[in-house]
């Protein structure tokens, strides 16, 4: 028998999920009759609860599929791509609990108004999922970990006291960028996002690695907040460079696409002149001519695994005890049709 049977206190999902080395989202499939579960995953999940003496709790689970159940989500991302994915995720997994949403904007990438936050806590909200970059408000923070609500925050990294579901966003710019070295590309131009959130520095320090890695690689770096605007001005900047990159990687897709518009207007043929890429994989990624080449940030399956798991929290209370815990979904590389090895000739 496992130390967790002997516990004082009852088994949790929580323990469950650990013993059987899932997520508490599939633990809570597995219990439900859900499928999407596959036979071995069944099979240890269901081991883990035989091995813990794990009841479910009905009241909990009465908790956890009532209506209810109110989730907050407060968002003020500037790029609609992303929200729309973010909140299709949500809504989609909010849908299979019976779960009510309630949504708060921010305008301009910035927080809700305090009152306006203070007012939705004060409702008598479940818990709070917050999309970047409010994931990382100290603001918004602080007026969640002092009404004691439990917190999931998408695409943050290592906030105290709260759920973190993202990807590892420094690893994904980093094998980008060697991509985009293999292909012979030695000048490299990078826009960064948002300066008030990790991921953009994550994502910065990927590509400086790749680049350092290779002798002969040059780079250029142009600041924006992940707005279409502000990869307009950055794309006009690097391409005003003497030499100009071959190659620019904007840290997200938004930003790319303001980049292809801006070689456009340049008369420059994109791939064949300059490899454009991006990050995300949003609709704005194929809305384009070419269609970007892009890191798949998986936005549904996080918003949806954040839902889950912060369901899972409220259910079993004693979990929030733990502290801060970071979820870290797979990533992939999308090539389309905007990259190309650099021309023979100086932009």
């Amino acid at each position: 028998m496992s130390e967790r049977a002997r516990r004082p206190r009852s088994p949790t999902i929580i323990d469950v999920a650990a013993e059987a080395g899932v997520s508490p989202m599939t633990v809570s499939r597995v219990i439900n009759g859900r499928a999407g579960v596959i036979p071995t995953t069944r099979a240890a999940v269901q081991r883990a609860i035989e091995t813990l003496g794990y009841t479910p709790n009905l009241a909990a689970r009465s908790l956890v599929t009532s209506a209810e159940l109110k989730i907050g989500v407060i968002y003020a991302n500037p790029s609609a791509a992303f929200m729309s994915d973010f909140l299709t995720g949500v809504f989609e997994e909010a849908s299979t609990r019976g779960a009510r949403l309630i949504l708060l904007k921010g305008e301009g990438g910035l927080p809700p108004d305090q009152a306006a936050l203070e007012d939705l806590v004060a409702s008598g909200i479940s818990g709070m999922i917050c999309a970047p970059p409010l994931s990382e408000s100290p603001a918004v923070l602080k007026v969640l970990h002092k009404a004691r609500v439990p917190v999931a925050a998408v695409g943050a990294h290592g906030i105290e006291n709260a759920i973190c579901v993202r990807i590892d966003d420094r690893l994904a710019a980093y094998e980008m960028t060697q991509r985009l070295i293999a292909m012979g590309h030695l000048r490299l131009g990078f826009v960064v996002g948002n300066p008030d959130q990790v991921a953009s520095t994550e994502r910065l320090d990927g590509f400086l690695a790749a680049a350092r890695e290779t002798d002969g690689v040059t780079t250029i770096v142009a600041q924006g907040d992940f707005s279409f605007a502000s990869g307009l001005a950055a794309g006009d900047a690097l391409l005003q460079a003497n030499p100009a990159p071959t190659a620019i990687f904007a840290s997200n897709d938004d930003m790319a696409a303001a980049v292809v518009s801006v070689a456009h207007r340049r008369h420059l043929d994109v791939p064949r002149e300059l490899t454009v890429v991006g990050f995300d994989d949003t609709t704005a990624a194929v809305m384009l001519w070419p269609p970007l080449t892009t890191v798949h940030q998986p936005v549904r399956r996080l918003a949806a695994e954040a839902l889950a798991l912060l369901v899972a929290e409220i259910a079993a209370p004693a979990r929030a005890a733990s502290g801060q815990s970071d979820h870290v979904l797979d990533h992939v590389i999308i090539a389309r049709e905007s990259t190309a090895p650099p021309p023979e000739r100086p932009l």
